[in-house]
């Protein structure tokens, strides 16, 4: 099913969110309850929680297609790879926007109407994010699921071993095109394709590497731009 660009994929996100943020709020209730010493009624509210636990599982499927597990014994090794990467993805991009958009934008609104209580709060859950964020990142690193940045050094590896082996590696060159020059970061080797932009931190596609603000850091290990330098590729044939 095509969710691309339809009310349906809007709708089935809403109901995510809704069905998601009830099932913590019937455990936040559960938790109450039990304290006031009425067990039934918590035990009630576990029970609902869990049940909306399973509509969002459900609404998060059909939105997220990439991810249903039917046949594990099926899959190959790279096909549970694509399926981890995909979560820590998405992972890494929800508590991105937490911390470089969401809370701050949060935190300075309370700020300006003088609630300096929530302003902590946000302040602390940016914090949180981030470091989430970060850890999402290491995951990604550690198991080996970055696989744009795994195809970076097996070309690398390919030409070192070409050299060693008395071959001439195909020249590399860096296109001089802005709007199609990509970038890598030296820290981590993610690279940044202006065609496909950086969504997540607010870079729309067809944005140049040259155009985007100074303050942009790499989305995968957090490096400042000035890490960055051009992406040399193979010239075709």
């Amino acid at each position: 099913m095509d969710l691309s660009n339809s009310n349906t994929a809007k709708n089935l996100g809403e109901a995510f969110a809704g069905e998601a943020m009830a099932n913590r709020k019937y455990l936040f209730f559960a938790e109450v309850t039990r304290q006031l010493g009425m067990n039934e009624l918590s035990k009630l509210f576990r029970e609902t929680a869990n049940q909306e636990t399973e509509h969002a599982f459900a609404h998060f499927r059909l939105m997220h297609p990439e991810l249903v597990v039917d046949d594990v014994a099926s899959l190959t090794q790279e096909e549970k790879k694509a399926i981890a990467a995909r979560c820590l993805e998405l992972a890494i991009e929800g508590e991105t926007y937490e911390y470089t958009t969401m809370y701050p934008g949060f935190a300075e609104q309370a700020r300006a109407e003088g609630d300096r209580q929530a302003v902590v709060e946000f302040e602390a859950q940016q914090a949180e994010s981030q470091e989430h964020a970060e850890t999402f990142r290491k995951a990604a690193r550690n198991f080996g699921l970055l696989t744009h940045i795994e195809n970076h050094h097996a070309r690398q590896y390919t030409e070192a071993l070409q050299v060693l082996q008395g071959e001439n590696p195909a020249p590399k060159v860096a296109s001089s095109d802005p709007a199609n020059q990509k970038w890598i970061c030296r820290q981590c080797s993610m690279i940044y394709n202006p065609l496909e932009g950086d969504p997540d931190s607010g870079i729309a596609p067809g944005t140049p590497f040259e155009a985007i603000p100074e303050d942009w850091f790499c989305p995968i290990c957090g490096a400042s731009k000035k890490t960055f330098v051009p992406y040399h590729e193979v010239v075709a044939a």
